[in-house]
Formats: C-alpha cells, structure tokens, sequence
C-alpha cells in the first residue's frame, strides 16, 4: 500500500515517467524511469536534505568525483511523503565483485578515497561549519559507554561475567587515556568527517571505480576520528595485529601518538552492536543474536592480546 501511494505521488511529482519502485532498505528505492535509473533517499528534515544536497554538489566542485549527485527532477521541489522528505540521486550500477574489507586491496583503496575526502572537505570547512555538528569523540564513547552500562542486566544473561568485565576495563582505560591525550582529537586541522567509513559506505560501480557514499552522519572534527574509525572496522580482518595495521601508511604516522594507541582500546563495535540490538529487541531474533556473539566471543582472545600489545607500546 506504502509504495502503491508513493508511486502515484512520485508520478505527480517527478519530471521524469517512472515505472517500477524498487526497495533497497528503509526510505531508500531504486527509481526505474523512462530512460535511466536513479536512487530516492528520505531525509528525516528538510534541512538534512539541503545540507546533502550541497555538500555533495560541493565535493564535485573541489574535485571529489567518487559519490553520486543529485538530480533536480521535482517539478516543485521539495518531495515531501509522509512526512520525509525525499531526494534524488545518481543511481551508481554496482559491480558483481562487491567491496569488502576481507580483501588487501580493497582496504587499501578505502583509505586511499578516505585521505582524498579529507582533503578536500578541509577546503569546505569554513563554507559548512554552521551546518554541520562538531565531534567530540570522547564525549560519543562516553554516551555509548553510559548506554551498554544501562544494558548490562540483558547482556550478561548472554555472555559471561568476565568477559563483560573485561570489556569495561577496556573501555575505562582508553576513556582515561584518551583524556589525558584529548589535545591530538582536539586541535589540529580539522575536515568534514564521514563518520561512518563502514564497508558498505563503499561502493564499487559495474566499471571497477569505487564510491565513498551516504553522509547521514557528516561532522566537522579532526580527521583521525575517521581514521580510527577505519582501523577499527578493519582489524577483525587482519587478526587484530597492531604490527600489520602500522603497514597502512595512512595509520602508520598515527600509532605513533599515544592517544590514538588509548583509543584503538575502546571496545567500540562491542557497545555499539549491543546497544543497538537492545534498542532494537534483535536479542530476541536467533539468527541476530547469533551473529552478535560471533562477534563479541569468537574474537576474544585476540582482541585480549591485542589490548596487552597497546598497553605495551604505552608503557604499561
């Protein structure tokens, strides 16, 4: 019934005749038009639309061609269903040989669009710093921590005692650390920050190129925010070795810095999976919580060795 209405809404609306709505995930569609295809996104604000609309037209003009653009193709924008407001972007055919973190290559080729990124978003911070919110990555550990904390009488009717005791001193010793070291999050160039620089944010297209796509969560804060968002995604991937993570040239300089050693700690994936398949009852579901503890047993040990490898190169 939703896409049956939407449909005729989008026929009235578009300067384009559409044919067939295509689900992808929440509020977002693959458009199949009369000649070409093209992505609707709903937007939570008006605002958030505005915003994404320009930054993405502003990345083009700095040079920054790997993500999609928009389409004007509202006959009086802006589209507004049910209360979303709804954008429309390039529809990028995707290749059969996805990106993933699993491969070298890959991993490499993240962090290589990642440093361009930054590169240019450093020459739009002045035109967005009052639109976009500014990072405070300890300040977002320390909620995220205060949540699993609310969480734990579900949590540890699934894992054990002492593990879950070993997560929180993880935690605490990177929060304390990361305090003593905050000027390196702090100060220092700053850049628009992805702010969620996970595998499927990169999109390799049908002609091989790859695409740093959706900005929900753009923020203005120190580019090591997203670097140490990258390290975290990608050590499960390379066994969690600190000696293998140093031949990133883009990390290597980095784990020179103690602050950035304290952060590698926080166990981040751990709280946010947890308290997000709290918040969303996916405990319940057993093929959810499965996977859930997949990712917080099977990798213990080694995440464990990995910690007594950091407070090593701290002197601790």
């Amino acid at each position: 019934m939703f896409q049956n209405r939407l449909f005729s809404y989008l026929q009235k609306q578009l300067i384009v005749p559409i044919e067939e709505i295509v689900p992808i995930k929440n509020k977002v569609y693959r458009i199949k038009a009369d000649t070409f295809n093209f992505i609707l996104k709903g937007f939570f604000s008006y605002h958030q639309f505005v915003l994404q609309d320009s930054f993405s037209d502003s990345l083009h003009q700095e040079g920054f061609n790997q993500t999609y653009t928009f389409y004007p193709l509202a006959k009086e924008p802006p589209l507004l269903f049910d209360q979303t407001y709804y954008g429309c972007l390039e529809y990028i055919h995707p290749s059969t040989n996805t990106f993933t973190f699993q491969k070298q290559e890959d991993r490499l080729k993240g962090l290589e669009i990642l440093s361009h990124f930054h590169a240019v978003t450093e020459k739009l911070t002045g035109q967005f710093q009052m639109a976009v919110p500014h990072f405070n990555h300890i300040e977002k550990w320390q909620e995220r921590t205060a949540i699993f904390l609310n969480n734990l009488p579900v949590i540890r009717y699934f894992i054990q005692k002492e593990m879950v005791n070993e997560w929180l001193l993880w935690a605490d010793w990177s929060l304390k650390g990361m305090q003593k070291e905050s000027y390196i999050f702090e100060n220092g160039k700053k850049v628009i920050l992805h702010g969620d620089v996970a595998h499927h944010n990169f999109l390799r297209a049908k002609n091989g190129d790859v695409y740093l796509i959706d900005f929900d969560l753009i923020s203005l804060g120190n580019p090591r925010s997203d670097y140490l968002q990258y390290a975290n995604r990608i050590l499960p991937f390379i066994n969690w070795s600190l000696e293998d993570l140093a031949d990133y040239k883009e990390l290597a300089d980095f784990l020179d810095e103690e602050g950035f050693i304290y952060a590698l700690a926080f166990p981040t994936d751990i709280f946010r999976e947890w308290n997000r398949a709290i918040r969303e009852k996916n405990y319940l579901k057993p093929t959810k919580i499965q996977a859930l503890l997949d990712l917080t047993v099977k990798q213990f040990q080694e995440r464990q060795n990995f910690f007594m490898e950091l407070k090593k190169r701290v002197g601790q």
